[in-house]
């Protein structure tokens, strides 16, 4: 195994334990853990999926004709 390749998975497993922690203490704080952070696709408003539907149409359309 590679030196740096090492203190790179020991730096992650620091920032884990770090998290793991935190928690701890906020659950012994509140008596709750913490929620976790969501991170997916923002929702579209209907403005903006009206702007996509609009632009899927021309390009199916266009998709068409070339067949």
């Amino acid at each position: 195994m590679n030196l740096e390749t090492a203190i790179r998975e020991l730096h992650l497993e620091l920032e884990r334990v770090k998290h793991l922690i935190a928690a701890l203490e906020e659950f012994e704080r509140t008596g709750r853990l913490p929620q976790p952070r969501h991170q997916g696709r923002k929702s579209m408003g209907d403005q903006e999926r009206g702007i996509v539907s609009q632009r899927m149409r021309k390009y199916w359309a266009g998709r068409r004709e070339e067949d």
